[in-house]
């Protein structure tokens, strides 16, 4: 039946581990070929390494990320884009269109830039690639931040046909 409505957000279960909704979706969209446990032991170890690095850290500071999950959170939260540009027709032209973001696409772009840039690396196990962009995104940096920021350069770019937004 094409355009069925699924309640996947109900459907959703929270990771075994760590209890959170949104890192397990993260894990869904790590999961290639329906292995599951493989994205979950990728992602879990991933988020260790993290914790690892995060013990060696001698900074002490109010901003500084408690363990892992929170440095995950604050990673996503970077990448989220605020606008980005749709293409339309009007009048026989096409023209880029600044548009706001919802807050699931936010969430999704997020995810599948991180994802992206740990893909696009080659000769490292992927929880490697993976920890290196979350901590890199946490501070503001990495190949996801860069996505994020063109997206943002090409809205502000093309501000003067935010009026064909509809």
């Amino acid at each position: 039946m094409a355009g069925r409505i699924t309640h996947s957000e109900a459907q959703l279960r929270p990771d075994p581990k760590y209890n959170d909704k949104v890192l397990s979706k993260f894990i869904n969209c790590i999961m290639t070929d329906g292995r599951k446990t493989s994205a979950q032991r990728c992602v879990y170890d991933a988020l260790e390494a993290i914790d690892g690095r995060l013990a060696k850290d001698e900074t002490e500071s109010d901003q500084k990320p408690k363990d892992g999950l929170d440095l995950f959170r604050r990673a996503i939260e970077n990448v989220k884009p605020y606008v980005e540009v749709r293409s339309k027709r009007i009048g026989g032209a096409n023209y880029q269109v600044p548009i706001q973001v919802s807050s699931k696409r936010q969430q999704s772009l997020a995810f599948r830039w991180i994802i992206t840039a740990c893909r696009s690396e080659t000769g490292r196990p992927m929880k490697f690639k993976l920890a290196e962009e979350l901590w890199a995104a946490s501070r503001g940096e990495g190949k996801a931040m860069t996505t994020r920021d063109q997206t943002h350069r090409m809205a502000e770019a093309n501000k003067a046909f935010a009026h064909f937004a509809k």
